[in-house]
């Protein structure tokens, strides 16, 4: 006669209370962390929302695709507080004895904003900084990156390589008031062709709008919303998918995007299986 060990009760599944409360402290934990972590990131760089979701594909360098270092579709990107930021354009950053020669952001000299077209309400653009009209107190215009100074009209071209015609070149322009000329790193669809074609007399037909029809002119320090900084790579991308504005999302990004996911959903499952086997192994030894 055999002698089995005694039938273990089945414990008593939780109450419905107490799991209603598991889960209201979690989703607390959750949220909690979220706010933190948007406290933190909102103190660092001074604006609300602190990151964006960029939608075009307006800013991609020549065969990037979504790759990390430039700014593409469904990348989510920290903006600083400009107040916080001495904006450094492409023209500066160009300027062989300039004190920010050499410098560069996501993947080319100068810096990227985000503004508003003429001060608008539609979405804001994220493109690179070329120069900047500043008055003279004298009379004129100064271009900082540039030998202008104190001219009445800007005619300078920039160390910028165009696709069809040697460099970008910027020719009798009469600011109507300070501002930055900017335009997005892709050189297909953007590149020369700067956000301010027509509003610099350069091609009437082209170059961005605003929400009312009008040439964007050169952009005002109280147009800019903030400096691109840091980037988060395809993250943004199911903003966008649930917005239904994911045309420009490329393939790549979708795949990567998909490879980070499952990656952080097993990372549980491979920590747990790492922290197994250094147990065994220090029970055998």
């Amino acid at each position: 006669m055999s002698f089995q060990d005694p039938v273990q009760p089945k414990q008593p599944p939780e109450s419905f209370q107490e799991g209603a409360e598991w889960w209201m402290r979690e989703a607390a934990l959750a949220i909690g962390l979220v706010v933190l972590i948007l406290t933190s990131m909102w103190i660092a760089t001074g604006i609300f929302p602190p990151m964006v979701v960029v939608e075009s594909g307006s800013m991609m360098h020549d065969l990037e695709d979504g790759s990390i270092g430039s700014i593409d579709p469904g990348d989510l990107v920290l903006v600083m507080n400009p107040a916080r930021a001495d904006i450094v354009t492409y023209a500066e950053a160009t300027q062989k004895g300039n004190d920010d020669f050499g410098y560069e952001s996501h993947g080319m000299p100068g810096d990227v904003i985000i503004y508003r077209k003429n001060g608008d309400s539609q979405t804001p653009v994220i493109h690179r900084v070329l120069l900047k009209a500043v008055s003279n107190a004298s009379g004129g215009w100064d271009v900082p990156g540039t030998p202008l100074v104190g001219v009445q009209t800007i005619t300078t071209t920039l160390d910028y390589p165009c696709n069809f015609h040697g460099n970008l070149t910027i020719v009798d322009w009469e600011p109507p008031h300070e501002g930055y000329l900017t335009t997005g790193d892709n050189t297909i669809t953007n590149g020369c062709k700067i956000d301010q074609l027509a509003a610099t007399g350069q091609d009437y037909r082209n170059g961005l709008k605003d929400e009312n029809g009008m040439p964007v002119t050169a952009v005002k320090d109280v147009w800019v919303v903030g400096v691109a900084s840091a980037e988060l790579p395809w993250i943004g991308a199911i903003k966008l998918l649930v917005s239904g504005t994911q045309e420009s999302v490329t393939t790549s990004t979708w795949y990567n995007l998909t490879l980070t996911i499952a990656l952080i959903l097993a990372s549980p499952l491979i920590f747990d299986s790492a922290v197994a086997r250094i147990r065994v192994s220090d029970e055998e030894e």
